[in-house]
């Protein structure tokens, strides 16, 4: 049993989506949800670019004081520092770094960051788990390699390397890093067409424990839940972010559901079924997420459901 953590209250957050799998420029704004902006010369200008990664930042305002922290970075080498780039934010602003698991479409923009800002060991906060090397072996016979993180290059990049297996605080208990999710529910089975390499050989890695969640708690709305691909079930994820928080209600979830592909499709009814259940203020599901699950949240959650793209910002309050 976790015992729940003291995470301060925060005054306002802002959300922005730097990497995800698709950009619509002509999605409408609202108070909550503003679209990346257009001008006259949008189109002679450099594009966002959208990819098969993930990547968002989170600007919380507690008592006046804004910070800055980076979740996952994306596939592409320049793809997050690009987008960046594009949508005015500065990189050398960051505090920190969190990543939410091992794959390569959720680290892969490090390098980028890290030629922007030099070496100013600015903490990266990941489970160890991360540093697994892991493929994927479809039933066709089909493999994937998926390369983590290069310990090494990290080093020599200047990266603050943080490993906790258990759930942290960041900016000033501000932010919490849930670390390990526990699994609880009985339909959320991981990913077991992963394998990781050991000392004898490729073995199962079902459960992907290093897949780790953001959260904060927004001041008298409730939890706002970062979490890019949800290995441990979006439910699960939810659940331990309640558990070890003591808040409930849940304000908003942004990110990704892994329910896309055969292998995860039996599982919507149940996923979106519970989350009916836990009614969100707020869903914006992304990534991972697959266009059925997707259809899914938007009919049963019409009045949650926000619709993802590269460049929007979500301001709560």
């Amino acid at each position: 049993m976790v015992e729940p953590l003291t995470l301060k209250p925060v005054d306002v957050i802002e959300l922005t989506i730097i990497d995800d799998n698709s950009i619509d420029t002509l999605l409408p704004s609202t108070e909550t949800v503003r679209r990346a902006p257009l001008a006259w010369d949008y189109f002679d200008r450099e594009p966002l670019i959208a990819e098969h990664g993930y990547s968002l930042l989170l600007t919380i305002v507690r008592n006046g004081h804004e910070d800055s922290l980076l979740y996952d970075a994306g596939l592409g080498r320049d793809t997050v520092i690009h987008n960046l780039d594009v949508l005015g934010i500065r990189a050398n602003e960051l505090r920190a770094v969190v990543l939410s698991h091992g794959h390569a479409d959720h680290h892969g923009g490090l390098e980028g960051i890290y030629r922007r800002v030099g070496r100013q060991r600015l903490p990266l906060v990941l489970h160890p788990d991360a540093f697994r090397e892991r493929k994927v072996v479809f039933p066709t016979g089909a493999e994937l390699k998926m390369p983590p993180p290069s310990r090494a290059d990290l080093d020599r990049e200047g990266w603050d390397i943080v490993e906790e297996r258990g759930p942290s605080l960041l900016l000033d208990n501000s932010v919490l890093v849930t670390g390990q999710v526990e699994r609880t529910t009985d339909f959320e089975k991981g990913f077991p067409l992963q394998l990781a390499r050991t000392n004898g050989g490729w073995e199962p890695d079902t459960w992907i424990w290093d897949d780790q969640a953001v959260v904060c708690n927004l001041k008298d709305k409730g939890l706002v839940i970062l979490s890019s691909c949800s290995h441990a079930g979006v439910i699960n994820v939810i659940r331990h972010a309640q558990r070890i928080t003591g808040v409930e209600h849940i304000h908003a979830f942004v990110g990704g559901l892994h329910l896309t592909g055969g292998l995860f499709e039996h599982i919507i009814p149940q996923t979106v079924g519970e989350l009916a259940r836990i009614k969100p203020d707020i869903i914006v599901p992304g990534h991972c997420t697959g266009w059925r699950a997707t259809h899914e949240l938007a009919r049963q959650l019409p009045n949650a459901y926000v619709q993802t793209s590269v460049g929007t910002r979500m301001h709560f309050a």
